[in-house]
């Protein structure tokens, strides 16, 4: 797994463990580095012209947030949040009085939240990214005319590993930068009948661009979760080996 290891021992990644006899490794592909105060101001954003934030990922508060108290800024009570899913939407509750804020979320993808931000034209939205970041969200913010600012906040960098050795059945990842470290620390990487997982429809178009086969993809309509489809596709797998 392509992430950290969780900490709560009741996580589903290690009952699937469990359920099926499997050796789980949790190690990150990528890691990921602030943006200081410093070389946040050279990009000349002032945090407090905006009336609303879009937030596409839970390392996207967290470095809002960060950044807002190393510039001593203060977020308005009256800032309404735009999250990306609903999961991410509740992460805001370390933050902020989730119950007394205005926080609007969308179903899955960015393409979801789109609509819903639509409804709000009049507002003034920040959108903080990390570097390197896709085109398709600013694109798809302009082409609807919503009136934002694009703000780098934190880095997303390859992690270098020790061993040039991938020994594992199945490979999940959950981010685009984790193919592309897969291909820095493994350039001799050859899949053959490894299996390559993959979370998102931009790391699942990540793995096809980079010439590898994508044998499994969440969410879809059978599993909106990772575990629940690596669960069914182990399933599949057992029943096809009998």
């Amino acid at each position: 797994m392509s992430q950290p290891e969780p900490n709560n021992p009741k996580s589903p990644y290690f009952e699937l463990a469990k359920k099926y006899n499997l050796k789980i490794d949790f190690k990150q592909f990528i890691q990921v580095e602030g943006i200081s105060a410093k070389d946040f101001r050279q990009q000349k954003i002032n945090l407090s012209d905006f009336s609303a934030i879009i937030f596409t990922s839970k390392t996207a508060i967290d470095h809002y947030f960060r950044i807002c108290e190393e510039l001593r800024v203060t977020v308005p009570d009256t800032m309404k949040y735009f999250c990306i899913t609903e999961n991410v939407a509740f992460y805001l509750q370390k933050y902020i009085v989730y119950r007394k804020r205005k926080i609007f979320h969308g179903k899955a993808n960015f393409e979801d939240l789109i609509d819903v931000i639509i409804k709000h034209k009049e507002e003034n939205f920040f959108v903080p990214l990390s570097d390197p970041h896709k085109s398709d969200i600013p694109e798809l913010l302009a082409r609807n005319r919503i009136r934002h600012t694009i703000g780098t906040i934190y880095r997303t960098i390859s992690r270098d590993f020790d061993s040039k050795e991938l020994d594992y059945d199945l490979i999940v990842f959950f981010s685009p930068s984790g193919i592309k470290s897969l291909k820095e620390n493994f350039p001799t990487f050859v899949q053959g009948e490894v299996k390559i997982a993959a979370f998102g429809p931009t790391t699942a178009e990540a793995v096809t661009n980079e010439g590898f086969r994508l044998d499994l993809q969440a969410p879809n309509p059978k599993a909106p979760s990772m575990t629940m489809a690596i669960d069914n596709f182990l399933k599949e797998f057992n029943r096809n080996n009998k």
